[in-house]
């Protein structure tokens, strides 16, 4: 019926709900079934998400970098997936070549380099060791 993929602590879940029936939902959790039992009957529902009045920020207190629709700063260098930052390889002044590691990135429990995508020396450092970010923040600044 609907698939759905949770990260709660730490731990992935992948969540397929196969049936509802008036309080009762059958479902699998990474593979293991489940009945479900409800205090009301499943309605179908519309759910209208609103826009933080403040900068959001993850559970840990870390700021989120929110995806930008346009860039904001020629040069940068972009993340291509969702992650949290682990390691920041460079700083401000170096000179780097194309391909060089700058961030390590962690998304989905996989480690991964954010690497130079041309030479050029570091200009702005966006981002900071602990933050959360999502796809297209502009981490790094070459000029």
């Amino acid at each position: 019926m609907k698939s759905f993929k949770y990260t709660i602590n730490g731990n992935v879940y992948k969540v397929h709900i196969n049936s509802v029936v008036e309080d009762v939902a059958e479902v699998e959790v990474n593979g293991t079934p489940y009945h479900v039992k409800m205090e009301k009957p499943a309605k179908k529902q519309v759910v209208t998400l609103k826009r933080p009045a403040q900068a959001p920020t993850t559970a840990s207190g870390a700021p989120v970098v929110t995806r930008q629709a346009a860039p904001t700063v020629q040069g940068a260098v972009r993340t291509p997936l969702p992650g949290v930052i682990l390691q920041i390889k460079c700083k401000v002044g170096d000179t780097v070549k194309r391909g060089q590691t700058l961030i390590v990135l962690e998304a989905m429990k996989m480690e991964n380099n954010i690497n130079a995508d041309r030479d050029g020396k570091i200009i702005d450092i966006k981002v900071n060791i602990g933050d959360s970010v999502l796809e297209g923040a502009d981490l790094v600044v070459i000029g």
